[in-house]
């Protein structure tokens, strides 16, 4: 039988993260993203909007970025999986499920100006007693984050220190 089973999420943090670990050591987050569906009502004619709370786990060093570099309201893109929690609730005694998404990669995304309390992807990171501080989360276009967006070549061409001849660097 073939399954399928992928998510990709893009939404605004609701809470600031917080980092735990686990007595293997290893690190784990869960967050709450608010994700908006738009549509017009086509009786009205109205713009109507629906939000969707979705958790989700982030595992290892995805948590530590998360918890270093995320903040309330902060855009973040997911791709991840879908799974189901299964507990027995302690006060009525019956049988209680949980869709969440268990995250396989994380996009930090916006920039200075954009996002809650923990600014852009340039700001320091907050402090984590008892970790070493991260490196930001790289974005997969191949270009770095400091380059914009400009192909390698363009980087290349733009770091060259000007010269009046034929000097080729290499």
């Amino acid at each position: 039988m073939a399954s399928f089973n992928k998510v990709i999420l893009l939404g605004n943090l609701t809470r600031d993260p917080e980092v735990r670990y686990t007595t293997g050591g290893s690190a784990v987050c869960d967050i709450t993203l608010a994700v908006n569906y738009q549509w017009t009502d086509k009786r009205s004619n109205e713009r109507k909007e629906e939000v969707s709370f979705i958790d989700v786990t982030l595992w290892g060093r995805t948590a530590e970025i998360a918890g270093e570099y995320l903040g309330k309201g902060r855009p973040v893109l997911i791709e991840g999986r879908l799974q189901q929690d299964k507990w027995d609730d302690k006060e009525t005694g019956q049988k209680r499920s949980k869709l969440k998404v268990v995250a396989d990669a994380m996009q930090l995304l916006g920039g200075k100006a954009e996002g809650g309390s923990s600014g852009g992807g340039n700001a320091a990171p907050r402090s984590n007693p008892g970790r070493p501080a991260a490196a930001p989360a790289r974005s997969n276009d191949g270009y770095g984050d400091s380059d914009s967006g400009r192909t390698p070549d363009q980087t290349f061409y733009d770091d060259m220190p000007p010269s009046g001849g034929d000097d080729v660097p290499f």
